[in-house]
């Protein structure tokens, strides 16, 4: 690629994350084909800062936006607490690296890829998340038990909701 093409480039990265901003997005993906075998494939997100003051229920959890705490390290609270706590905060939390839709298993019909309880290995898929027709499998980011599923089978996500609980 050209010096002239990289500074298109850039300015053309950069107007894009403007609009992010202007529009409150939360991600834009956009492809440019310049010729033959020259192209430009860019992906650009932001995290949203909010809080979201939702009612959990036991059987089914709302997805939550993540929260990024400023406060100091808590002594970890009692089991009945924790279910009243918000899952994006919980240390083991896997979180949607992508907005989507969730799905369980590699296929309808076919058995779940975890389940609560399950023992998982670092890199075992937990859950794909499908993103402009494209399967992207959710990989376990370290070794651990499945303690809870906090989203269904079909349901959308949002950049950095919390999936899945591993401990």
């Amino acid at each position: 690629m050209t010096k002239k093409n990289h500074d298109a480039d850039v300015a053309f990265i950069q107007a894009l994350a403007e609009l992010l901003r202007e529009n409150d997005l939360t991600e834009l993906q956009v492809k440019r084909d310049y010729g033959a075998d020259d192209s430009l494939n860019v992906r650009v997100s932001r995290h949203m800062h909010q809080q979201v003051v939702t009612q959990m229920a036991a059987a089914a959890p709302a997805p939550a936006a993540h929260v990024e705490a400023a406060a100091a390290p808590s002594a970890p609270a009692p089991a009945a607490a924790e279910s009243s706590e918000d899952p994006a905060n919980h240390p083991g939390a896997v979180t949607s690296p992508m907005v989507g839709t969730v799905y369980m298993q590699p296929e309808p019909g076919a058995a779940s890829f975890i389940s609560v309880g399950a023992s998982v290995n670092e890199g075992d898929t937990l859950l794909i998340v499908e993103a402009m027709k494209t399967m992207n499998h959710i990989p376990a980011p370290r070794g651990g038990t499945v303690k809870r599923i906090l989203v269904e089978d079909g349901a959308a996500v949002e950049f950095g909701t919390p999936l899945v609980i591993l401990e």
